[in-house]
């Protein structure tokens, strides 16, 4: 069983069309079986950036509602949620200073963070962080995480 941490540039990818949308819906299939993980802020971003997209006129208010339905069905129920805690806070100001990554970017990097160190002290597969953000993505590899760029498929 494979271990993802979807940020929520990978998660938006599953409710708008877009460069790595299929990649994404792989993740999820429940067919695959995989352990998925998201932070708690996650939640809020995924629907702004779903709101943005019907102001920006990418999609139609019932497209919108649709998406969103849909996403808080699937955050609820296939995901396993990390809280922002004050250890993970301050380990997201450490990466935010060091890798110069806006403020809820260090905050989805030290969730993942948090998770990958508990799946190593468990014995568990590690984990493989998801993300559309190259600046992310390079932060990630510095810190020792796997990545995967949705942007890197159709």
């Amino acid at each position: 069983m494979t271990a993802y941490f979807l940020d929520s540039s990978g998660l938006v990818k599953r409710y708008a069309k877009e460069k790595g949308t299929a990649f994404v819906i792989g993740l999820l299939k429940p067919s695959g079986r995989n352990q998925l993980y998201a932070a708690r802020i996650a939640f809020v971003e995924v629907i702004s950036a779903l709101a943005r997209r019907q102001r920006g006129g990418s999609l139609n208010a019932s497209q919108l509602a649709k998406s969103i339905s849909r996403f808080r069905r699937l955050y609820k129920k296939q995901f396993r949620i990390l809280e922002i805690d004050e250890p993970v806070a301050d380990e997201a100001a450490r990466l935010a200073e060091q890798y110069f990554l806006r403020g809820y970017d260090a905050v989805q990097l030290a969730a993942a963070l948090e998770v990958a160190r508990i799946r190593v002290q468990s014995g568990a597969s590690p984990l493989i962080f998801v993300s559309a953000d190259n600046d992310l993505n390079n932060a990630a590899q510095a810190e020792g995480l796997a990545v995967e760029n949705p942007n890197n498929y159709p």
